[in-house]
């Protein structure tokens, strides 16, 4: 662990009830430096009739700038420490399945994404080798990350789909990033919806309808399966 760095034991999470017995699950990763409220409006604005289960868990590390939480310490752009990113997703990974598991949810009706740090964390657990299959990926402004410790097999995960956005002007992780996820994806045979938007590190709003309806696309019935 690094210097200055809390890891703050047990995973939490904020969970937002469906509207009934629940078809699926949406997990969504909060950014560097925000917390589990962060991605949480997002639930409703991707699932406005709350046929899923939502989940924003709180990163579990503190003591990193720009304060708030984060899922591991940064080496540099797109490529995180070592041991603080295995950690977390070994942690990451026990405490989802084991919600899954308690709500009678499995992984193939349940996607996956995030923004930011949230979104290479969203890659990593989606397509983590030996992970079970989610019914989707959808990864924003983020990159692929490339970690000794938590193997990555793309082909493992081939027939899956993934929605990636990123921003022509992003500041933080430049669009090559985004643009890279994409081609790894294509290449190991998933299906890749990539929206570049002419916005910087940000979720660009335009894309929520797609978004919304590429979800419901996933988490509906027999599509979940593909």
């Amino acid at each position: 662990m690094e210097p200055g760095v809390g890891r703050d034991g047990e995973l939490t999470a904020l969970v937002r009830e469906p509207a009934g017995e629940p078809e699926g699950a949406l997990v969504l990763l909060h950014g560097r430096g925000t917390g589990e409220q962060d991605l949480h409006p997002l639930l409703d604005a991707l699932d406005p009739g709350r046929r899923l289960l939502g989940i924003t868990p709180g990163g579990p590390l503190t003591g990193l700038p720009p304060s708030g939480r984060h899922w591991y310490a940064i080496e540099q752009v797109g490529q995180p420490h070592e041991e603080t990113f295995v950690e977390t997703m070994t942690q990451l990974s026990a405490f989802l399945d084991a919600l899954l598991r308690e709500r009678g949810i499995p992984w193939d009706h349940t996607v996956v994404g995030g923004f930011s740090q949230g979104g290479a964390v969203s890659l990593a657990l989606a397509l983590g080798t030996g992970r079970p299959r989610a019914a989707g990926i959808l990864a924003m402004s983020c990159f692929l990350p490339t970690v000794r410790g938590w193997r990555i097999d793309v082909r493992a995960k081939r027939g899956m789909h993934a929605y990636v956005s990123h921003g022509t002007y992003d500041n933080i992780i430049p669009v090559g990033f985004g643009r890279r996820v994409r081609d790894l994806l294509e290449e190991g045979g998933l299906e890749v919806e990539f929206r570049e938007s002419r916005v910087q590190h940000q979720i660009d709003p335009e894309l929520l309808p797609e978004m919304q309806a590429w979800l419901a696309a996933r988490t509906s019935g027999a599509n979940a399966e593909g």
